[in-house]
């Protein structure tokens, strides 16, 4: 009775027995914390021993390598990931969506160009994959070509995804190019898909903060320190509003807060020093 279980058209059972859906198989978050990142709670030690005999009775199931290699993954067990995908391509060398994760799992480990040769790969088996295509741009972006970043959050964007990172980091990189409307913009709609997302309070804050829009500026570092109360970036940024507003006592706290977190970052410090004798003002 077991063995029928497991072939493939019951496998999906097997997989919800382990407990990963198969909606896991692009295994990127919509974390908006720089890079795209794993839960790590996702990939338990049980889940991946359930997975172990989903392989080991069906080992020739390209998905189930898939998605236990997404969970190696959300565990920080990037060679063992690595491994599944290329078992899982190898099985169905037309698998779009686990060139991806592997091109993600490179990419966390510092190896851009294999990253780029899988993210490629997958967009050539599906071009409008919106996964690849931010997982790409954010390469591109962090690797310092913001011009091919935007051409990949826009195919993202054209391809209508409801991925909150293609507009956030699109707007970072109108942000850095010093357009703060549109980064607002961008900004605004990727907190109107994800409105928990501490980082995207505290990029928009810092645009709003370089138009003088200080009511603007704080709500979302409020928001910001509200939702990540480890947030040093944001505690500092609060820091400076109210600095700017002339309440010193209340960024020095601020500035305090931050440092508390991060002994060593230096803005935080750097406001500390500038508001210590003024706050008694």
């Amino acid at each position: 009775m077991l063995r029928q279980m497991v072939r493939s058209r019951n496998v999906r059972q097997l997989l919800a027995i382990a407990g990963l859906s198969l909606s896991l198989a692009a295994c990127q978050t919509a974390g908006l914390n720089g890079t795209a990142d794993f839960d790590r709670n996702a990939g338990t030690a049980d889940n991946i021993a359930s997975l172990n005999q989903v392989i080991a009775q069906n080992p020739n199931d390209a998905n189930a390598y898939n998605i236990r290699g997404t969970a190696y993954g959300r565990s920080g067990q990037y060679s063992l990931a690595i491994q599944d995908f290329t078992n899982a391509i190898a099985l169905n060398p037309n698998f779009h969506q686990a060139y991806a994760n592997r091109a993600l799992i490179y990419k966390k480990t510092n190896s851009p160009q294999q990253a780029l040769s899988d993210y490629n790969r997958s967009i050539m088996l599906n071009p409008s994959y919106d996964v690849a295509l931010i997982g790409r741009g954010d390469l591109f972006r962090t690797q310092g070509d913001p011009g091919r970043a935007i051409t990949d959050y826009n195919q993202a964007i054209a391809s209508k995804t409801r991925d909150p990172r293609a507009y956030y980091y699109r707007g970072l990189i109108f942000q850095q190019q010093r357009n703060h409307s549109q980064a607002i913009e961008d900004f605004t709609y990727a907190l109107s898909l994800d409105a928990s997302n501490s980082d995207a309070f505290n990029a928009r804050g810092l645009s709003y903060l370089a138009q003088n829009d200080m009511r603007g500026a704080l709500g979302d570092f409020s928001n910001a320190v509200r939702l990540d109360r480890d947030n040093y970036r944001a505690w500092t940024n609060q820091g400076l509003a109210l600095e700017k507003e002339g309440d010193y006592k209340r960024a020095y706290d601020s500035f305090q807060r931050a440092k508390a977190i991060e002994s060593n970052y230096q803005p935080a410090i750097d406001g500390m020093n500038r508001t210590r004798k003024r706050r008694f003002n």
